[in-house]
């Protein structure tokens, strides 16, 4: 069980991760993407998907792609990426509860969304009191999961040594980076308990770390 892990920090994704990703919530960002890069860059509703996929392949995020390859500011496309009413989406959830209650640890987000996005989530979720810090895509200029760097910066602000940090994520990708820091990790993912992975814990579902 995670409790056996003995850290003193959680650093847990939001998106894909506290909730499933089939309640609309990414639909509307990639919706709100595209129009914001076919508006900007002059191209169809094809182009404009294929740019976005292509860009967060190949840095992680499309933000970043759109600011190497084109020389646009960050703040004007992460308000208009996040501005979808995701309230009307999740709903306070109970189950979540029980598991953040079961983490006495200090609890952290770390997000590749802004703050004011995580805030809007997690509100939505009834969960945002069990967080005391945020770390957003502004925290190290921009650049998006997975980094190491970002990462160790972060247990650096936090004043813990990496093997005192488990890192909860969907992405193997961002756990392998964590692994590769020395904290421990978790995978949230529904393919967790039928394909053998080389993270510390696997479960289907966030509220599944219970049963682990």
């Amino acid at each position: 069980m995670f409790q056996d892990l003995k850290c003193s920090l959680v650093v847990i994704d939001l998106d894909n991760t506290l909730y499933a990703a089939n309640n609309g919530v990414f639909a509307r960002m990639d919706a709100k993407m595209n129009g914001y890069i076919r508006r900007e860059l002059n191209v169809d509703q094809h182009e404009a998907d294929a740019i976005r996929i292509k860009y967060w392949k190949q840095y992680g995020s499309t933000l970043k792609g759109l600011m190497a390859h084109h020389g646009h500011e960050a703040e004007p496309f992460l308000k208009e990426a996040h501005d979808i009413d995701a309230h009307e989406l999740l709903s306070p959830q109970p189950s979540l509860y029980h598991v953040l209650d079961a983490m006495p640890m200090r609890k952290v987000i770390h997000t590749n969304g802004t703050k004011e996005h995580a805030e809007t989530i997690l509100n939505a979720l009834g969960i945002r009191h069990y967080f005391a810090e945020i770390y957003d895509i502004r925290f190290n200029q921009y650049t998006p999961k997975p980094c190491v760097d970002t990462l160790s910066q972060i247990f650096t602000v936090e004043g813990v040594a990496a093997d005192e940090v488990l890192v909860i994520d969907d992405m193997a990708d961002n756990l392998g980076v964590a692994k590769e820091a020395g904290a421990k990790t978790a995978w949230v993912h529904p393919d967790a308990m039928q394909t053998t992975h080389p993270w510390d814990i696997g479960v289907t579902s966030f509220e599944d770390l219970l049963l682990s």
